[in-house]
């Protein structure tokens, strides 16, 4: 990135930001969200995003009504989940508690945002929280959706973020149980 860029692309990221703040139309925020959520992909921009509180902005997006802010809202934040700093954030402001209750939204890119961020914010600290009985009960349900994207996703982070022995376990309690108490599997 060369000296002129940098100033120009923290700029125009700053005035997303304002744009997103200032605006009382909707479908302004919404392209503003998607816009700073795409931005998010690229490591050039996270330090600035960073500085900007966009990963704040993002978390905050998890709690609106309007779900393309939800959805914009984890989608950026899946991608600022794969930077050491942006997750250190994430995890500082709650993001864990967040992230999981949009395992039970009805858009399938949400929990699949949602997914992939939750397996992005696994440490050996987080691990206990990220797979415990809940998360893991809602995975396995998942690992048996009729989604491929969602079923193999959710097979993937039963491999990496679980033990066998944990969810050989919650395999056991769930055995004569149809599916995981009010989480219903998203639309496509």
């Amino acid at each position: 990135m060369s000296s002129t860029e940098a100033p120009e692309r923290f700029e125009y990221l700053q005035s997303l930001v304002t744009e997103f703040q200032d605006t009382d139309s909707e479908e302004a925020k919404e392209q503003v969200l998607a816009n700073l959520a795409n931005f998010a992909y690229d490591p050039k921009n996270m330090e600035y995003l960073r500085e900007l509180q966009v990963p704040d902005l993002f978390l905050d997006m998890l709690t609106e009504e309007n779900e393309n802010f939800v959805e914009f809202g984890m989608g950026g934040l899946c991608n600022l989940s794969m930077d050491p700093k942006c997750r250190e954030v994430i995890l500082q402001s709650g993001g864990i508690s967040l992230v999981t209750n949009c395992l039970s939204n009805r858009r399938e890119e949400t929990v699949l945002s949602a997914v992939t961020t939750l397996m992005n914010l696994a440490t050996p600290a987080t691990r206990p929280q990220i797979s415990g009985p809940g998360i893991l009960q809602c995975m396995l349900r998942f690992s048996l959706a009729e989604s491929p994207r969602l079923r193999n996703l959710a097979a993937v982070f039963l491999q990496d973020c679980c033990s066998e022995e944990q969810v050989r376990q919650a395999q056991q309690q769930t055995e004569g149980q149809q599916t995981a108490v009010g989480i219903p599997l998203p639309k496509e």
